[in-house]
């Protein structure tokens, strides 16, 4: 009988990811037999660590390069050909579905990457695949479904779920096992789209290493007045980070003994150093690009508050609930943060503080509050890490979830279906 549980992410290891890291760590500790496979490799400089924890290898749908691209061309084509050879009603139910309702070339793209990985899913004996998003790896996943008839699901976030085509979502959550939420508001969303199958979907947090993120040793030295603001994540739009330079502005000119660090790579680099620059705030913020888990675990043992500043795009995109903000939770840090997405679920009024998205003055008016109250400060980072302990215990998380990924029954021929729609 077949075992293991086929788990497909975009790229892996990404190390803005790291939950997606810990789901995979959890879900092995919990017994959960994985075999990874990834749509790309991100190639980064800098790599988590704990990547070296993974029991299973990677196997990467796309080319390695140009002298891969020859052979995995081959072996795609090799592999529609036996699909089509094995069940030609069931692959040519697909490509007319595909024909009359999914024509992009993005969904061709994932159809070839479906064909090869259903051959290698069944060759390594998965009995069921788990995709790690609701965009490109659930259309991959659903492919997969429909060649082979194994039952899948997915997880969804934020972007994947905001950006994504509501009657595609709602076509692969109607032929998903089950979908995993990681906050109320995304599972809310997706049970909007689902419909009649919202029963399908779970709310699952993510949870944090409660371990690895611990207060810190010693207490700061109280002589040092200086509010010391920690930012972690990429530098892009949606992180709000506009926002903060603008709310340290005015700190700076209330005449406030404010220094920021912002941990976290991304796009946004220069203009937001421009923009300290302009606003006179350059000194007050120091940029220190990507750092690998550790070096990010030790940078919250130097903060006073952790602020998430994090927006809504124009286009729906937004954060779910930001690991780095139940990170700084379990450290025993202090929150400010905005009311956005599932941010509000995570926070209560006695481990920190929520302010008007996008707003500068409202962020500057809770980081004045504490910066002279750190007495404050220190009730809401104890209650924070209590917190995060009782509700977001990464252990206790993945332990959750586990069970589901268990062997299903047979389900009917998704191409019949497909042929009556």
């Amino acid at each position: 009988m077949s075992t293991s549980v086929a788990y497909l992410t975009k790229r892996f290891p990404r190390l803005s990811e790291t939950f997606i890291l810990d789901e995979i760590i959890g879900l092995e500790d919990a017994g959960v037999p994985l075999r990874l496979y990834a749509i790309a490799d991100p190639r980064e400089d800098l790599v988590q660590p704990d990547v070296a924890r993974v029991a299973s290898p990677v196997t990467y749908l796309r080319a390695q390069g140009a002298r891969d691209r020859a052979r995995v061309a081959s072996a795609t084509i090799a592999a529609h050909a036996r699909l089509l050879a094995r069940d030609p009603r069931r692959y040519l139910g697909i490509v007319a579905y595909i024909a009359r309702e999914r024509r992009h070339l993005s969904t061709l793209i994932n159809f070839a990457q479906a064909g090869r990985l259903t051959l290698l899913v069944e060759a390594d004996g998965a009995r069921h695949v788990h995709a790690a998003f609701a965009h490109g790896p659930a259309s991959v996943a659903h492919f997969v479904h429909l060649l082979s008839d194994l039952p899948y699901s997915f997880s969804a976030h934020a972007k994947d779920i905001y950006v994504s085509s509501p009657d595609l979502l709602a076509r692969k959550i109607r032929d998903a096992s089950f979908v995993l939420t990681c906050s109320r508001s995304a599972h809310d969303a997706v049970s909007d789209i689902a419909g009649a199958d919202a029963a399908k979907v779970l709310l699952a947090p993510h949870g944090v290493n409660t371990e690895r993120f611990a207060p810190r040793p010693a207490p700061r030295d109280a002589n040092d007045a200086t509010l010391r603001i920690l930012c972690v994540g990429r530098l892009v739009p949606k992180k709000g980070y506009p926002v903060l330079v603008g709310a340290i502005a005015q700190l700076v000119a209330q005449g406030r003994d404010v220094a920021c660090t912002i941990v976290g790579a991304g796009p946004e680099h220069d203009e937001l150093a421009d923009l300290a620059a302009s606003l006179d705030v350059a000194p007050h913020i120091r940029f220190l690009g990507a750092l690998a888990t550790r070096a990010v675990a030790a940078s919250y043992h130097e903060a006073d508050v952790f602020v998430q500043a994090s927006v809504v795009l124009a286009n729906g995109d937004r954060d779910g609930i930001p690991n780095a903000l139940l990170e700084a939770m379990a450290s025993g840090v202090a929150v400010v943060a905005s009311d956005v997405a599932g941010i509000p679920e995570v926070i209560t009024p006695e481990c920190g503080l929520l302010v008007t998205s996008g707003s500068p003055e409202a962020l500057a008016d809770a980081l004045g509050r504490l910066h002279d109250e750190p007495e404050l400060r220190a009730r809401m980072g104890a209650a924070a890490r209590r917190h995060v302990i009782d509700s977001f215990d990464r252990r206790a998380c993945t332990q959750a979830i586990a069970p589901l990924f268990q062997p299903t029954p047979g389900v009917t021929d998704p191409a019949r279906r497909i042929a009556r729609t």
